[in-house]
């Protein structure tokens, strides 16, 4: 029988397993990429876009996240709505977040 079966053999014992130090190097690396390429980029967004909020004035043009355009006529600071003109006989009142950015002056009579 054994003519045609090999006989099984153990493996030799390897190595000890190494890995606790260069795995915490590892998760730190990792650690450093997600800071660097995730967290950082939107903190420094999200830090541009309250002082954008926080600029709005009466008069301003704006640009709302819908793609409306219009010049604010109304600002209230407790209640974070602003009123926007969007012609001379349309009037919408939005939450200061859906700002999206503020526009130069005289944008709104060259569209």
């Amino acid at each position: 029988m054994s003519l045609f079966i090999s006989s099984a053999h153990a493996q030799e014992a390897g190595g000890a397993a190494g890995g606790g130090f260069e795995m915490l190097i590892l998760l730190g690396v990792f650690g450093l990429i997600f800071y660097f390429m995730l967290y950082r980029p939107q903190a420094k967004r999200v830090k541009e876009h309250k002082n954008l909020i926080s600029s709005i004035g009466k008069g301003d043009e704006v640009l709302t996240q819908g793609g409306m355009v219009g010049k604010v006529t109304k600002v209230t600071d407790e209640k974070d709505f602003i009123e926007i003109a969007l012609n001379d006989n349309t009037n919408i009142v939005i939450q200061k977040g859906s700002v999206s950015a503020v526009l130069p002056k005289g944008t709104m009579k060259s569209i």
